[in-house]
């Protein structure tokens, strides 16, 4: 896995599945991160390749419940992201998956409390030895590539010191978003906080913060001379963010991530919410078309709300004559 010149979609819970991952990449993304799962969740979990629609599900096991969804086309591209505050258990997690990812990342950067009050996510930063521990336990007992992402510390010098201990483990890249663990997204990111750690470093820096359109790449790689560039909402608006080509039409890309959600079987719940993201960025679930996409029980709503029924159909079909029931 190779981290340098890259565009990045970063990890976003409830977003990052198969199909908005697919996507991004389709539109030009040369790495793709799942959303953040604990380890205690993956550990429950049993390998199944699903014959079916031709992906290899991660199942929690005595349930239907998909944890983690992927397929041969992303294989070198997907990152598993894991939220994680135990060495022993995230080597047992990271096992589980290795196989069929390009590469495992520790989530040390998200605030929110489900993380944070697991001893995870942003947690992590202020527990250097505790950091050290999990990256160097991954790194001597996997054969694929580890990485992790970080915010921004209360100083520029506290951040560089963490990000020169993290590079020592071993690991083959660093993301960093460049807000601290207390701002907002509002908050404007601090692209020459990214720049000291680069310069600090000799290993691959991610950056990110305030991409939302193509020539922000540019920008940002110019003013923090990172390697590669991250980006979350300003895909999560419109995955076509990757395009060299410029930004294809929202509703085009609504319509073409329904298609794949439609393709890949995806959990319906993950679906509205990426949808109801989106619709909310343009316009308002107070319109026709939010109140059917919040209304929508399952795919087949969807399809209907999208004008893709056809599809839909084509795609139902094909799987029941792949599974002999004619």
């Amino acid at each position: 896995m190779d981290y340098g010149n890259k565009l990045v979609l970063a990890p976003m819970v409830r977003v990052g599945t198969l199909p908005f991952r697919l996507l991004a990449a389709d539109y030009g993304a040369d790495i793709t991160y799942a959303e953040e799962i604990i380890d205690h969740k993956l550990i429950k979990c049993e390998r199944k390749v699903n014959e079916y629609i031709g992906s290899t599900d991660f199942v929690e096991k005595g349930t239907d419940n998909v944890v983690f969804r992927t397929c041969n086309q992303e294989r070198n591209q997907v990152v598993f992201q894991m939220g994680t505050s135990d060495a022993v258990r995230a080597l047992k997690a990271a096992q589980i998956v290795c196989k069929d990812v390009a590469a495992v990342d520790i989530n040390m950067g998200c605030p929110k409390s489900f993380s944070v009050s697991g001893g995870m996510g942003a947690a992590l930063l202020t527990k250097p030895d505790l950091i050290h521990d999990i990256l160097t336990t991954l790194r001597r007992n996997l054969d694929t590539p580890v990485t992790c992402k970080i915010r921004l510390l209360k100083s520029s010098q506290d951040t560089v010191e963490l990000a020169r201990r993290i590079e020592k483990t071993g690991v083959s890249a660093l993301a960093v978003h460049g807000r601290k663990v207390a701002d907002r997204p509002r908050d404007p990111a601090k692209w020459n906080e990214i720049a000291d750690i680069v310069s600090a470093l000799s290993i691959p820096v991610i950056a990110n913060g305030d991409v939302f359109e193509y020539d922000d790449f540019q920008r940002i790689k110019v003013a923090t001379g990172a390697s590669s560039v991250m980006v979350a909402r300003g895909a999560l608006w419109n995955a076509s963010i990757f395009s060299p080509k410029g930004k294809a039409h929202w509703e085009d890309v609504k319509r073409e991530y329904v298609r794949k959600s439609i393709l890949w079987d995806n959990d319906v719940k993950s679906t509205k919410h990426t949808l109801r993201e989106i619709i909310t960025h343009y316009s308002c679930l107070e319109l026709p078309e939010g109140k059917a996409v919040i209304k929508s029980e399952n795919l087949a709503d969807l399809a209907k709300v999208y004008g893709e029924e056809e599809y839909y159909r084509l795609v139902s079909e094909n799987r029941f004559s792949l599974n002999g029931h004619r």
